[in-house]
């Protein structure tokens, strides 16, 4: 359902203009030859539409990271973590309506639910669901093994792009990162990634932040509720920009990000209450687990993800035995301290295989999953940042995660949040969605006849048929790779990629000013809460 094919003539020409400059010369065998050469690059180089080799929603799935016996031992530990040791904590509601379908108190008043009660609830629960756009061509539909890129955070600093160094997040940041977004196809949904410290009130802070996502982009979003008698304000405001009174609740284009479990093993009753609140209203749940590894869950991996596991469960269930198929995401994100200093460990390969586990167990229940990556603990972009996020961006979408969340855009261990970062991470996800593609073998791509036909002829591919359709085909090219020589590269200026970046986000922000929320909306709107962004 996804439809990010396009993208700009203008640079793929100057690709085929590079390819061409440094090619071997070749004199033409008769000028016959030659001008027919000259007319087939001119033909290719005209206006036409050029599509991405790899759009977002590329199959996952290759990599599993468990075997299947540890899986099943996995499941089976979470299973009985669910039915012998139970959940603390319960709401009073959740508590009756769970016991009416099957589940228990144990002696210790913990709410306790049997195996088969949980495998029934599995069963019964969202396979699939389409997360809209408000715009149709982003709509994207959740679930089997398409995986998608986006992001997520709660960064309270934001990596100024003048300075360099850290400052509060505003809500201004939070809107310009928005907009940012709305210009990066390989970033398929926008969760808010940074907190408006500016905005104190609760409600005003969430109505603000909402307000910032529907003007900034039409594409999925996603966000933050803290109570629950926000919900029917925030859904009034989607209502607002969809035209009508029910919009939202037909075409939901909003995720509720909410973290009903506390780890260890205890609901939170806030959070639990902003989920039923979201129920009413056909609002899709993102259930988020994020236990610490030594911290609130064990240090042993497997003891992580058994742990992990049954509360990401409890999270379903808590959902499903009120309201059966609503559309949940099964968000399982495992978290990792360094045991040396208690220190939050956002890169690294603990946590890339702990994520890449988490979504091969969503996948094998055959739930819409969620998981983390790219959640660099570098303070800079540099190569801690580039190494982090690429290994574990590109382990949890080999690994087929629906959503892979906090995926760009997010430094400092999820404390901060950067423009140049959005930018240069919107890249590598690019190349993470060709290496999930893979390549297509038939006797075209297999190229035997244009093996025969050069060998027998010009003997190189440059300039052949066969190289443009795969050059158009076949090969992400990212904007911001530094490919030149040496010579070439500082003649330029020797630039880095984060001065580069940081010129190109300046640009982006200086030129792309959406404002996806009608002028009646907007009064609306306003007439009913506090925007603290201007109309225009």
């Amino acid at each position: 359902m996804h439809s990010y094919q396009q993208y700009s003539n203008r640079e793929h020409r100057v690709i085929q203009s590079n390819m061409f400059e440094s090619a071997p010369s070749t004199p033409p065998k008769s000028n016959r030859r030659g001008k027919g050469r000259a007319r087939r690059i001119a033909q290719r180089t005209e206006e036409k539409p050029v599509f991405f080799p790899s759009p977002p929603g590329q199959i996952g799935g290759a990599y599993k990271p468990l075997s299947p016996d540890a899986l099943q031992a996995v499941l089976n530990t979470a299973m009985r973590i669910l039915e012998e040791i139970g959940m603390g904590l319960a709401p009073k509601r959740l508590e009756l309506q769970a016991i009416e379908k099957g589940a228990f108190l144990n002696e210790r008043g913990r709410l306790c639910y049997p195996r088969a009660m949980i495998e029934d609830i599995i069963d019964g629960a969202a396979k699939h669901f389409v997360l809209h756009g408000r715009d149709p061509q982003y709509d994207i539909e959740v679930g089997g093994e398409r995986v998608f890129f986006g992001t997520g955070g709660a960064a309270v600093k934001t990596l100024d792009l003048d300075s360099g160094l850290y400052r509060a997040s505003s809500l201004r940041d939070l809107y310009d990162f928005t907009r940012l977004v709305d210009t990066l196809p390989n970033i398929a949904w926008f969760t808010r990634c940074c907190i408006a410290t500016d905005v104190e009130n609760p409600l005003d802070l969430d109505i603000n932040t909402v307000y910032a996502l529907l003007k900034g982009t039409q594409k999925p979003i996603g966000t933050s509720i803290t109570l629950a008698e926000h919900v029917p304000a925030i859904i009034d405001m989607f209502d607002q920009c969809l035209g009508a009174q029910g919009s939202f609740r037909r075409k939901p284009f909003c995720k509720a990000h909410i973290s009903p479990v506390v780890s260890p093993l205890r609901y939170g009753e806030d959070a639990v209450e902003v989920a039923l609140a979201c129920i009413e209203h056909n609002f899709p749940i993102n259930a988020i687990i994020a236990a610490q590894s030594g911290a609130t869950a064990p240090a042993t991996l497997a003891g992580m993800l058994a742990q992990t596991t049954a509360e990401t469960l409890a999270a379903l269930a808590m959902i499903n035995v009120f309201a059966p198929g609503h559309p949940v995401i099964f968000s399982n994100w495992p978290f990792v301290i360094d045991l040396r200093s208690g220190a939050f460990c956002g890169g690294g390969g603990e946590i890339s295989f702990l994520n890449a586990a988490a979504g091969q167990i969503g996948n094998h229940l055959e739930l819409p999953t969620g998981v983390a990556s790219s959640m660099s603990d570098a303070k800079a972009v540099d190569a801690q940042m580039g190494a982090e996020k690429a290994l574990s961006a590109l382990a949890t979408g080999l690994a087929g995660a629906n959503m892979v969340y906090e995926s760009c855009g997010m430094t400092a261990s999820l404390l901060g949040a950067s423009f140049e970062a959005f930018l240069l991470d919107n890249d590598m996800i690019g190349h993470i969605q060709r290496v999930l593609r893979g390549a297509e073998i038939n006797e075209e791509t297999l190229a035997f006849e244009a093996i025969r036909e050069t060998v027998f002829g010009a003997g190189h591919f440059l300039g052949a048929q066969h190289t443009f359709n795969a050059m158009e085909r076949d090969y992400f090219y990212p904007h911001f790779a530094d490919r030149l020589a040496p010579d070439s590269w500082q003649e330029l200026g020797a630039k880095d990629i984060w001065s580069v970046a940081n010129a190109n986000a300046k640009e982006i922000l200086a030129t792309h000013r959406p404002n996806y929320i009608s002028a009646k909306a907007d009064e609306n709107i306003r007439a009913a809460h506090t925007i603290a962004l201007p109309p225009n």
